[in-house]
């Protein structure tokens, strides 16, 4: 009976095996053949016969994407707006989701309701747009900064977590002299590792990945982030690449693939950053998820 049902859990083990294999295979297929096709051989590229693995080598497309002014503005755009962005983010996010994670904060649960209160219910794009040219941040670098300065969501999460600390701790922490701000900078801050790492992940993928409020509020294209910059090289075809080079047969052809190249330059800071916040990713998620 247990030679069954040990046979019957490798069945089980080697389908949901066979299964995630699958799904590995379908999300990492995209992004090696865009890999594929940025340093494959232009002639190849441009016939399309490119389907997995790269066919001859050529690093054409990215000496245009490095040679591009624009490409660079854009980039130091977007490291602008994602480190200053997720710096504020999360100080926002840690400063709001610890008070309402204390039992003695007064306002606690109608401040709570009010927030979540914004989750369910915005003011519209319309509205939204004349309040910030009211406000004089249209067309400024702030304005990424300011509009999306703490996500509900990531509030609810680190307020989950914040609970799973005793309150034990806290009132030894004041019996021994410590202000709020003491305790919550020397003794919260470095227990919150886990879904501060959590935060910093979420908050700067976010910022990395965003096009459409530049799209909306930055129509100076020195302020613009690489995401958007990406938007119009797709959607132009690479015309403006194309315009900006003196290009001979096999410029020519390489400009096909510079649309890949860009997307590579722009995908590999998250990668790399991904792997040594994962520890603090899984970790955090899990408690903010099921403490409380």
């Amino acid at each position: 009976m247990s030679t069954t049902g040990s046979s019957a859990d490798r069945w089980i083990d080697a389908f949901i095996t066979g299964i995630m294999l699958v799904v590995i295979a379908v999300c990492l297929y995209p992004l090696l053949y865009v890999f594929s096709m940025s340093i494959s051989d232009p002639l190849a590229a441009a016939k399309l016969e490119v389907w997995l693995w790269p066919k001859g080598f050529s690093l054409q497309s990215y000496k245009l994407v490095m040679s591009n002014p624009d490409v660079w503005t854009a980039y130091g755009n977007t490291i602008f707006y994602t480190v200053v962005g997720t710096a504020v983010n999360v100080v926002v996010t840690l400063l709001i989701a610890y008070p309402l994670s204390r039992r003695s904060f007064v306002i606690r649960k109608p401040l709570t309701l009010f927030i979540v209160f914004t989750m369910l219910f915005k003011g519209g794009l319309i509205p939204t747009f004349i309040l910030v040219n009211q406000l004089g941040l249209y067309n400024t670098r702030w304005i990424l900064i300011v509009l999306g300065a703490v996500g509900v969501w990531y509030v609810i999460i680190a307020r989950t977590f914040f609970e799973s600390i005793p309150e034990s701790l806290i009132e030894s922490a004041k019996l021994d002299g410590a202000s709020d701000m003491g305790i919550l900078w020397r003794i919260i801050i470095p227990l919150a590792m886990p879904i501060t790492a959590v935060l910093i992940l979420f908050y700067a993928v976010e910022h990395w990945n965003s096009y459409f409020s530049a799209l909306i509020y930055l129509p100076d294209k020195d302020l613009q982030p690489l995401q958007l910059y990406l938007v119009k090289v797709l959607v132009e075809n690479t015309q403006s690449l194309a315009d900006s080079v003196t290009m001979g047969e096999e410029k020519s052809l390489a400009i096909m693939q510079v649309k890949y190249a860009i997307i590579i330059v722009s995908t590999l800071p998250i990668l790399f950053i991904y792997p040594f916040l994962q520890k603090y990713f899984i970790k955090g998620v899990m408690i903010g998820a099921i403490k409380g």
